[in-house]
């Protein structure tokens, strides 16, 4: 990874190896991310969208009420006690660069060619966890194996973010 670009970032990130014994568990939680599942309100959007009937709508307006849904939805399941359990990972830390295909963490916690389970704390609005599934390159690098589409547009949105910053930063130097 040391011949590909990255642009600085700060996303916080945990982790696990990658097990045969653990497919299954992994795998699981892996499909749990995916924005089909459990997200009602989000569904129904999709749905309105695609029949047209929001072409009146401020959708800013409207994408905020659905975020602020999802909060109460949240809230609710906190206090009845629903709330889904993750799995446990063993590794923490930092994500210090990104690019489009992969990351690099601040810690040497990889070993190559091993696979990872991995959690992050993708910054965008809404903010959430994504999971995915990587590919050690080196100890501190990983490329990108398994994303949900959703989760890929919002990852490719956020690298082209800190892209367009460090631009800004490089012109001001200058």
């Amino acid at each position: 990874m040391d011949n590909l670009k990255f642009y600085e970032a700060t996303i916080d990130i945990v982790f696990d190896v990658y097990e045969e014994d653990k497919d299954v568990e992994f795998k699981k939680e892996y499909n749990t991310f995916s924005q089909t599942n459990d997200d009602v309100v989000g569904q129904w959007l999709r749905n309105a969208k695609a029949r047209g009937e929001t072409k009146d709508s401020d959708m800013v307006l409207l994408t905020l009420l659905v975020e602020l849904h999802r909060k109460v939805d949240t809230l609710t399941k906190i206090v009845n006690n629903e709330i889904k359990k993750r799995l446990e990972l063993s590794f923490s830390t930092t994500i210090c660069g990104i690019n489009f295909d992969g990351f690099e963490i601040e810690e040497a916690l990889f070993e190559k060619d091993k696979t990872y389970y991995c959690r992050v704390a993708l910054p965008v609005f809404p903010q959430r966890d994504i999971a995915i599934f990587v590919k050690a390159i080196s100890n501190n690098g990983a490329k990108i194996s398994l994303m949900h589409e959703s989760d890929e547009k919002d990852w490719n949105g956020y690298v082209r973010a800190r892209e367009r910053a460090m631009i800004r930063e490089l012109k001001a130097k200058a």
